[in-house]
């Protein structure tokens, strides 16, 4: 099975081009993401943060999606395929790639976050709306104040 789950940001804005199809033309847009990776640091045993930069690739209406709303610094959640391939350069070396093709790109972060203003007021109270309930296991303790009848079983 080939199939990859990736969050992060776009290292730059997407670049976009046009490819003839069977069908006609089809949208292509193809951008970096910078995703977070965590290594043990050898000397100190502290945690060291650094990130792989993957190159993506998307088709059709996945392509449209990023070309019209991501730019440098989106963060998104993306999964879809690795693709590998190769081709000769002008020098007649022989250059491998591997790419991941986007199935589905969503945002990872609200609007708010992405410009910064995750401290607003509203953003902070829609995050503890979202919060749920205490949870223990793998239950949530649901209050008293709910009638039975409005729950789903019995």
């Amino acid at each position: 099975m080939n199939n990859v789950v990736l969050m992060g940001r776009l290292t730059r804005d997407p670049m976009q081009r046009m490819a003839n199809t069977v069908n006609g033309e089809m949208e292509i847009a193809s951008f970096t993401l910078a995703v977070d990776r965590r290594r043990r640091a050898a000397d100190n045993g502290s945690n060291e943060q650094t990130a792989d930069f993957i190159r993506c690739t998307a088709f059709g209406k996945q392509a449209e999606f990023v070309n019209k709303y991501l730019h440098q610094g989106t963060k998104v959640c993306l999964s879809g395929r690795i693709q590998t391939g190769s081709y000769v350069n002008k020098d007649g070396q022989t250059v491998y790639t591997t790419d991941v093709i986007a199935d589905n790109i969503e945002f990872a972060e609200s609007k708010a976050a992405a410009s910064g203003n995750a401290g607003n007021a509203y953003a902070d109270q829609a995050a503890e709306q979202a919060a749920p309930a205490d949870v223990s296991g793998d239950f949530m303790n649901i209050p008293d104040s709910v009638e039975d009848e409005g729950l789903p079983f019995k």
